[in-house]
């Protein structure tokens, strides 16, 4: 069975309203940072903190080549670890998830697992599986699925837990669960008609078709199709966009964003007011002001 840590629990319940935490981290919490990280430095999932400029950008590399990045338990808790690592880590600004494995960003589910399971076990999985894909989605910093190709099943459901999905124009995504006598269950029902409306998602998960990249893009699945093998590079050259921006005022345009999306107009509206008066005390609302007088670029600190 597989299940979050305490910590993973912890960070999935934490209020985006939790700024102050998480811009100054506790000692403890730089502990779990050095910890996590060793957890998930494995074969499968390693996580990368890019240097010099482009500090603040995280990579998640997945490379599991011999089940083309198949969702197994052992993988699986990799990447919990990685998130949570990322999810404490205070000078994280955004996150890329890439595969090292040729062809394929991630398979979806390790079959050959699921067969050696009774019913309860593939009922843990699958809330487990579910579960890192929310807490994937919750991070308060923008992620990037850098898609270069196969995204099936759940490797799909992972990407469309990411903020922003770029694809080589080689890539196939799907969610082909239905041709298995099982529905997408680790998000896939609900995040894709939210991303590109129901009748289209309906028919692309009730006949399990794959789709091109083009195709994607047409329907506002991807935000980008690229030449084959240079989703890598437009992902980076948008996280480097990203990080030179204000860190707070990310975090709170995601969280005005994804939260504002589930509210009507008006508490929409009283959300996004909350989100500015969090980034009107902050150091780098004045840096920003100073920087744009003195002609110079700003230094952002994330206070």
């Amino acid at each position: 069975m597989v299940v979050f840590s305490s910590i993973g629990k912890r960070f999935c319940n934490r209020s985006f309203n939790d700024t102050k935490s998480y811009l100054l981290p506790s000692r403890l919490q730089f502990q779990s940072i050095r910890t996590l990280l060793l957890q998930s430095a494995s074969e499968s999932v390693k996580v990368q903190k890019l240097s010099d400029a482009d500090s603040g950008i995280i990579q998640i590399n997945m490379n599991r080549p011999e089940a083309k990045n198949a969702l197994g338990k052992d993988f699986l808790k990799g990447l919990q670890n990685s998130f949570e690592a990322v999810s404490v880590d205070s000078s994280a600004k955004v996150l890329m998830i890439c595969s090292s494995v040729s062809k394929v960003f991630c398979a979806g589910a390790d079959l050959k697992e699921r067969r050696t399971m009774d019913i309860p076990e593939v009922r843990a999985f699958v809330n487990s599986l579910r579960s890192t894909f929310s807490f994937l989605e919750a991070l308060q910093i923008p992620t990037i699925a850098v898609i270069e190709g196969a995204a099936l099943g759940g490797g799909l459901e992972m990407a469309l837990s990411c903020d922003i999905r770029i694809c080589g124009e080689d890539a196939k995504l799907g969610l082909p669960e239905t041709g298995l006598a099982v529905i997408p269950a680790a998000g896939g029902t609900q995040r894709l008609p939210r991303l590109i409306g129901s009748s289209i998602a309906k028919e692309l998960i009730f006949t399990g078709r794959k789709i091109t990249p083009k195709e994607a893009l047409s329907f506002g699945l991807i935000n980008y199709c690229v030449p084959a093998g240079d989703a890598y590079s437009k992902a980076l050259e948008i996280a480097r966009e990203i990080n030179q921006k204000g860190p707070v005022a990310i975090r709170m345009a995601k969280r005005a964003i994804n939260h504002g999306l589930e509210m009507e107009m008006g508490s929409g509206l009283e959300l996004e007011e909350e989100c500015y008066e969090e980034i009107l005390v902050t150091d780098d609302r004045l840096e920003g002001l100073n920087a744009f007088s003195e002609k110079r670029k700003p230094l952002y600190k994330g206070e």
